[in-house]
């Protein structure tokens, strides 16, 4: 009998696992998983199993601050899982295999983060310092209007890119035409690599708060019906190119934030095509499920659904709303890493 999970695969779903802890790489490439992301919540889960403690003491000792264990760390954990992975690559021709790297978040912090043109200059240095020598890592970007505006420069320097902290269609639109302006200034298209990392949950939770009148019928649909409509934008687009490699939506913020929500109620919804980042717990409650999944990501709920979404649903403040929200979560991780690896530092063997 098929695992769940393999049949998620089966669906044409590629699976990748929103970790780099070494040894849940290790089960998820059992489980069909093809890849993996990471971000700094990730790191500093590792960090606090305390299988890396003896790495934070040595780089300690040899003179380095927080901010270089954590990024030297950071740099060895996705090394490790490229190699799982390098395999995957290889067979695929680089349509598949990759290992997500986060640049440094804390250039999007409200107070710290520099003007936007210097932002714009750090993503395009870090992206190219990290992809270097690095075929099948990813560098995570996010949709933000310095993001955007480095993703050209990028791509055109042969950086594959996961661009993040999608939440909205105008978001999605402005990064893929950069990213496609990039790919023009290729000479050579064969490895040219891409995704576009959507947020899901997330728009459930806003619309559970903010949108009342949507509606119990529309309620929990909308980061669904979102996600689908972009990823048929982006199917459509990418197809009429004809390119050798796929370039993909990322169905991310997949785990339920409502208990009384089956905890696969997205897993199912985008089966069937693309790459979906689904967190450990997710995973393990699928693979606990019993569930054999079918291909979902063509199907749609009732016209009056759609319609309820459409009439009440303001994608400019729900973008608006997300992106702040989403920008905090995204650099103060990194700040609560720095403490954790500096506390870390000081201890005894």
């Amino acid at each position: 009998m098929t695992s769940p999970l393999k049949s998620l695969v089966a669906t044409g779903t590629k699976l990748w696992l929103d970790s780099i802890d070494p040894k849940l790489v290790a089960l998820s490439k059992e489980q069909g998983a093809t890849g993996a992301t990471s971000n700094p919540i990730i790191v500093a889960n590792i960090i606090k199993s305390g299988q890396l403690d003896a790495q934070i003491r040595q780089l300690h000792s040899d003179g380095q601050g927080p901010e270089d264990i954590a990024w030297t760390l950071t740099d060895r954990l996705v090394s490790d899982a490229e190699k799982v992975f390098a395999p995957v690559y290889e067979a695929t021709h680089g349509n598949d295999g990759y290992v997500s790297f986060e640049v440094d978040p804390l250039l999007e912090d409200l107070k710290l983060g520099p003007p936007h043109k210097e932002r714009v200059a750090r993503y395009i240095e870090l992206g190219k310092k990290w992809s270097k020598g690095h075929p099948n890592r990813m560098i995570k970007v996010p949709a933000t209007p310095a993001g955007i505006d480095a993703l050209e420069e990028l791509v055109a320097a042969g950086v594959p890119l996961n661009v993040t902290l999608i939440f909205s269609e105008r978001q999605y639109l402005a990064a893929r035409d950069a990213v496609w302006r990039g790919a023009q200034r290729l000479k050579d298209l064969s490895r040219f690599k891409s995704v576009f990392s959507i947020f899901v949950s997330r728009l459930d939770v806003y619309s559970e708060e903010h949108v009342p009148a949507l509606g119990t019928e529309a309620q929990g649909w909308v980061g669904i019906v979102n996600a689908k409509r972009i990823w048929k934008l982006n199917k459509d687009f990418w197809t009429s190119k004809k390119l050798p490699l796929d370039q993909e939506m990322i169905f991310a913020s997949t785990g339920t934030k409502k208990p009384s929500d089956p905890k696969w109620k997205y897993v199912a919804a985008f089966a069937g095509s693309d790459i979906e980042t689904n967190p450990p717990e997710t995973n393990e409650a699928v693979a606990q499920s019993g569930q054999s999944f079918t291909r979902m990501i063509d199907q749609w709920p009732a016209e009056s659904i759609l319609k309820a979404i459409d009439q009440h649903v303001d994608f400019q403040k729900l973008e608006e709303f997300l992106m702040n929200d989403g920008l905090k979560k995204f650099a103060d991780p990194q700040k609560s890493l720095y403490e954790l690896i500096s506390m870390k530092a000081q201890q005894k063997a």
